[in-house]
């Protein structure tokens, strides 16, 4: 990733998390850094009853320099506490960065493995945990790998993922193979100290497909993270038939694409994909995602909600990037992936809105849901005749100018087993540039998202998570993540049919509470002055 240098990089501390405060189109019910530059989810985990949220963060500025890894604590996934930087650059392999890893239970012992940056050159590092999770010790051996495979021109390498399988640990780093495409080099060590190389677990083949397609494989793969989908674990014979499921971050020279995943079997050492699938219809608005197992077994995902505007706006905003709500992951009939928040973030909703099951008629007139608001929890059910488009519009202003919509559409042909979710975002951003709040209208991202969703009668339950800047949408189980920078305070939501009929069978709508209050003052202080984690108070 290029790192950025700006004037406003030296800002004090205190001003810089007073500026991200400021900021309207900070979200508030999803996590966000104090301040400054967020990036990838790392060490994802829940330990001793707590869940453990580290992340690629830099407290800076608002732009990617010599990351260190923040770290923030939950009992529910929901509300979260800061707690002081987990890992920071220093002399050795990490001078330049500590980047994206894991976190893994050896014996008891918490242990990361990430990857150190030293100038252009990324390698493989442990740092072993106190029982807490909030010291963290880097081993004398780090490098623990000291150079990528010989012999094997790549096109980066970095990030993990590691398992314990039998008795040894195996681990995944991503790559690329220069000339083929993305892949992920496999290893095995009885200590996590000493890793021997075993071979590429699969190749990826840049030359296929469209490179500006949604589906590209690209040059190299980030994030690597690879799973049983279904009962069992790595390397055993699912009784099920579940499929293993790789999944990665397309990237190519710098460039953030999108996540995609393998569905197919791991074994012995490689993994022989089956189909290949699209993880967000967002595409790098829901990038670099790690999953784990929690203590009830449910698989948890989170993903990095990059920035849609300018970098000139972030730095000025004093703030970037934001963590995906934690997302429950299962296996949906057809052997696909599908997702849905984790069911405690209802917990933060308020203010209820209601409407009776009504039908909506194609080209009327649309219907005033009486929701505002710019935090809000949507829950619908419609029904779509063959033909038929279903519109929900949100962050609507009073004049109908700028607003953000949600689309679902059904093939004519009843016979065609999926319809279409669209993400329409061209007018989500109307107001000229007048600082961080409003950015002008060419710094914004208002690319078309969109994916296919499966139906059964034309049914869709649909959910649909604002959070100011942050939009989650969730279609049968099909997610579209996205960014929208609206500027004119508007929060209204409505409902139309813009073809066909559409049944309304639901429709419920809440506003959201906040999970952070106004920093302390504590937030205000570099990280090194901080004796003890929590640099934001939550609301009770």
């Amino acid at each position: 990733m290029t790192e950025l240098t700006h004037p406003l990089a030296t800002v004090p501390r205190d001003e810089l998390v007073a500026r991200a405060e400021a900021d309207p189109l900070r979200p508030r019910f999803h996590f966000v850094a104090p301040a400054g530059w967020l990036n990838d989810p790392n060490g994802v985990c829940q330990w001793d009853g707590t869940y453990h949220l580290f992340y690629q963060y830099n407290p800076e500025g608002a732009f990617h320099h010599r990351i260190q890894w923040g770290h923030a604590t939950s009992t529910d996934l929901v509300t979260w506490t800061d707690q002081p930087v987990a890992l920071e650059p220093s002399a050795g392999p990490d001078a330049d960065g500590c980047w994206s890893g894991v976190l893994v239970n050896d014996g008891g012992t918490p242990t990361i493995v990430y990857s150190g940056r030293l100038g252009e050159r990324e390698l493989p590092c442990v740092a072993v945990g106190s029982p807490d999770l909030a010291t963290w010790t880097k081993i004398p051996q780090n490098p623990v790998i000291a150079a990528p495979p010989a012999g094997v021109d790549i096109t980066a390498y970095r990030d993990h993922c590691v398992w314990r399988e039998g008795t040894v640990w195996r681990q995944l780093v991503g790559s690329g193979i220069r000339g083929r495409g993305g892949t992920a080099f496999l290893y095995e060590s009885a200590d996590l100290r000493t890793w021997d190389y075993v071979g590429p677990l699969v190749i990826g083949d840049a030359s296929q497909g469209d490179p500006a397609g949604n589906h590209w494989t690209g040059t190299m793969w980030e994030c690597v993270d690879l799973f049983r989908a279904g009962t069992g674990s790595l390397g055993s014979v699912p009784e099920d038939g579940s499929p293993d499921v790789l999944v990665f971050s397309a990237w190519n020279d710098g460039d953030t694409r999108h996540p995609l995943y393998w569905t197919g079997r791991y074994a012995g050492d490689s993994f022989e994909p089956a189909a290949l699938h699209r993880l967000d219809y967002g595409g790098r608005f829901f990038y670099a995602p790690q999953s784990f197992l929690d203590e009830s077994g449910r698989r948890i995902m989170f993903g990095w909600m990059q920035e849609g505007r300018s970098d000139a706006a972030m730095v000025e905003a004093g703030w970037s990037g934001v963590m995906s709500l934690p997302r429950v992951v299962s296996l949906a009939d057809d052997g696909t992936l599908k997702f849905a928040p984790v069911p405690g973030i209802t917990a933060l909703r308020q203010e209820q809105v209601s409407l009776p099951g009504r039908v909506l008629v194609g080209a009327g007139t649309s219907v005033d849901t009486g929701v505002r608001g710019r935090q809000l929890d949507l829950e619908l059910e419609v029904q779509l005749s063959p033909g038929a488009v279903f519109r929900l519009a949100v962050l609507t202003s009073d004049d109908g100018a700028e607003t953000t919509v949600v689309e679902l559409s059904r093939p004519v042909d009843p016979t065609q087993p999926d319809g279409v979710l669209r993400l329409d975002r061209t007018r989500s951003s109307l107001a000229p540039a007048a600082g961080a709040a409003a950015p002008a209208l060419d710094e914004v991202d208002v690319e078309e998202k969109s994916g296919p969703v499966p139906l059964v009668d034309g049914h869709v339950r649909l959910r649909v998570l604002v959070d100011r800047s942050a939009v989650e949408i969730f279609a049968n189980g099909k997610p579209l993540t996205a960014r929208v920078y609206p500027t004119l305070g508007g929060g209204n939501v409505t409902v139309s049919a813009a073809a066909g009929t559409v049944r309304l069978l639901s429709f419920d709508a809440w506003t959201m509470a906040d999970i952070w209050t106004a920093p302390t003052a504590q937030a205000a202080q570099p990280q090194a002055a901080q004796p003890q984690g929590g640099t934001r108070t939550l609301f009770p």
